[in-house]
């Protein structure tokens, strides 16, 4: 990579083939949660990843480049582990509280590449570009939130 186009580039490949991976994950997520309200929220996400998902692709258009991901092992390594806890825990809130905890690794991913990728946007004068991120970036610290309140209503204590 020349220059932070280029890496601009190379990141929202990373990105949206992140995207495209949690979209695939976070069903099966729902299906293993025990607590209602974190079903709700995995399958609530899995829409909102769609869109995000549209928006990137909106900023490939914007590029004039094709929306193709580029493998991210970021995120394969942090589903690897989501699918180990769905693997190996006995009792449901722990079962609960350990997806809880995989999917706050995945959105703290998230919110650092999408930060990043707003700032660069801004540098780069990609102004619509930048609203897009700044929009998903929001999604997903509230996605992280919710899924902190969920913890400590439930899981966390039962699993202890």
């Amino acid at each position: 990579m020349r220059d932070l186009n280029e890496l601009f580039l190379h990141t929202l490949k990373d990105v949206l083939y992140a995207e495209r991976q949690i979209v695939k994950a976070l069903p099966k997520m729902a299906r293993k949660a025990e607590t209602p309200e974190l079903k709700q929220a995995f399958e609530h996400h899995k829409e909102e990843t769609q869109g995000q998902i549209e928006r990137l692709e909106q900023i490939f258009e914007m590029l004039g480049k094709a929306p193709r991901g580029e493998t991210c092992e970021a995120i394969q390594g942090l589903i690897d582990e989501a699918k180990e806890v769905m693997e190996d825990a006995d009792d449901p809130m722990v079962l609960d509280a350990g997806l809880i905890a995989s999917a706050q690794a995945v959105e703290h991913y998230e919110m650092a590449r999408y930060g990043t990728l707003k700032t660069w946007a801004d540098q780069l004068g990609m102004r619509e570009a930048s609203a897009l991120l700044q929009q998903t970036l929001e999604e997903e610290k509230k996605a992280d939130a919710l899924l902190s309140k969920i913890a400590m209503a439930k899981p966390n204590r039962k699993a202890a």
